[in-house]
């Protein structure tokens, strides 16, 4: 069976990211200025580039795929929680293209915003902290 926590909404953040930042580490600086370690992240807008990462389940390893073109955000979803003490957010992005195309997967370092806006809804009630899974090899919520 599923293990879970019981969380209440707190803080609610509503934004834009800066033009010409990286995506991940602009919603992180957020989260860290804000003591926001606990929550879910949403956004749309649209990209300069993108890198997404999807895990080879096989080698336990992430595969990244660079997207140097303009994109749009069709989606954005992701948690916010600690990892070694600092807020760390864990997010998939689903993109498209000028064609309609899509690409997706795990939002990495080196996305560069043309334009964003993100929510941000802290939770309160439970910290969650990642660790290793030893059975997928993934830096998981370590759940009691």
């Amino acid at each position: 069976m599923a293990t879970f926590e019981k969380a209440q909404p707190g803080t609610c953040l509503i934004g834009r990211a800066k033009h010409g930042a990286d995506l991940l580490e602009e919603l992180t600086a957020v989260c860290a200025e804000n003591n926001i370690t606990l929550g879910s992240v949403t956004a749309i807008g649209a990209l300069q580039k993108a890198r997404v990462g999807y895990y080879n389940q096989d080698t336990r390893s992430y595969e990244y795929l660079d997207l140097d073109r303009h994109l749009e955000i069709t989606a954005l979803v992701g948690n916010v929680s600690l990892k070694d003490d600092k807020p760390i957010i864990h997010a998939h992005v689903s993109l498209s293209d000028n064609e309609g195309r899509g690409f997706g997967g795990h939002l990495a370092p080196g996305t560069i915003v043309f334009a964003c806006e993100f929510v941000i809804q802290s939770l309160e009630g439970a910290e969650l902290c990642r660790g290793l899974d030893d059975e997928t090899g993934l830096p998981l919520w370590k759940m009691d």
